[in-house]
């Protein structure tokens, strides 16, 4: 098996023994690094100090995730103007936060009758809306209640201009 000592200096190829005779007289331990390299390559190491720094650097990684959730908004058939106003602006407000929004409307008893009347409601939700979100699913009916998806729209960061040339190197270039 190839060897890398704990600088990151190769020692060589040796046989197992060897290296794990190496590794026990520096008080570290032997870590195979690629099992599947022609030869194996190992490495000497503390393997408890590589474990902290590699659950150190996941930490990390998981701290700069954005965790999207999905917030609901519910409608019904005979929703009023200023109701339906306030749902919009919460459905709004959600959406510039970075969340998802889910509306939904549950039609009751004889309003299936008049699902055009839920869709036509969901529809001008989405129009309302227009770019604070997209739509990632259309309305669409699942049992007794009419479901859209809303997704944040992705937000282009400016371009940062070019920074001004000092003017010695404007003399310099002309």
């Amino acid at each position: 098996m190839r060897v890398i000592d704990e600088n990151g200096e190769q020692i060589g190829v040796m046989p197992p023994f060897e290296a794990l005779k190496i590794a026990r007289e520096r008080s570290l331990d032997l870590v195979e690094i690629s099992p599947n390299a022609t030869p194996p390559v190992c490495r000497i190491q503390d393997y408890g100090k590589f474990l902290y720094e590699k659950d150190k650097s996941d930490r990390a990684t998981r701290k700069k995730q954005k965790i999207i959730t999905i917030k609901e908004v519910k409608f019904s058939v005979t929703v009023d103007e200023h109701d339906y106003q306030t749902k919009k602006n919460q459905a709004v407000r959600f959406l510039n936060e970075g969340d998802k929004v889910k509306a939904s409307l549950r039609f009751k008893g004889r309003q299936m009758a008049h699902r055009d009347l839920g869709y036509n409601i969901i529809n001008r939700l989405i129009q309302d809306i227009g770019d604070a979100g997209t739509v990632e699913f259309m309305p669409r009916m699942e049992g007794t209640t009419l479901h859209a998806i809303l997704a944040p729209t992705k937000k282009l960061e400016p371009k940062k201009p070019a920074a001004p040339k000092p003017a010695a190197e404007e003399a310099a270039a002309q």
